[in-house]
């Protein structure tokens, strides 16, 4: 699927230059890697101050990521969030992983991957209901019955981000 897929991997990088556009303020990167099964953007947040107490050993940060995933094996996409703590600039503790509802802070960005995404492919999103769905298929270090068709169809592990 991915040889036929990495045709149009050109078409994907148009994506992130009309993510880029819209967006003109934020950082976009494609995370594609063809470990998973999906084709993937990211939209990064500028790093908020969450505070500064000088006692806690340096200023502490947040930064919201949203992120696009267009499966190579079904015409179907997601998009999830993922929230980064920092102490200075250092990564603070695991990330946190945000499906439907997305948190307030991210559901414009959101807003904004998924309509970009579904005028390009013309894919549906898929319901977190649906991909919540065990699947009987072992999908990297994922084995059943923790695998989900989210696994299956876009990663195994959304937190897994470049930073």
């Amino acid at each position: 699927m991915w040889k036929q897929a990495l045709k149009r991997h050109e078409q994907w990088c148009e994506l992130m230059d009309e993510l880029r556009a819209a967006l003109p303020y934020l950082n976009i990167g494609d995370a594609t890697a063809t470990c998973d099964s999906s084709f993937k953007c990211i939209v990064y947040t500028n790093r908020e101050p969450v505070s500064s107490d000088p006692q806690e050993g340096g200023a502490r940060s947040r930064r919201w990521t949203v992120v696009g995933c267009l499966s190579v094996l079904a015409p179907v996409y997601t998009v999830y969030g993922v929230q980064y703590d920092y102490k200075g600039r250092e990564v603070r503790g695991a990330a946190r992983v945000f499906f439907e509802p997305l948190p307030a802070q991210m559901q414009a960005l959101a807003q904004v991957v998924a309509r970009k995404i579904e005028s390009r492919y013309g894919a549906e999103a898929l319901p977190r209901k649906i991909a919540e769905t065990q699947v009987p298929l072992i999908v990297h270090r994922k084995e059943p019955p923790e695998t989900t068709l989210f696994h299956a169809l876009f990663t195994p592990e959304p937190e897994n981000l470049p930073l």
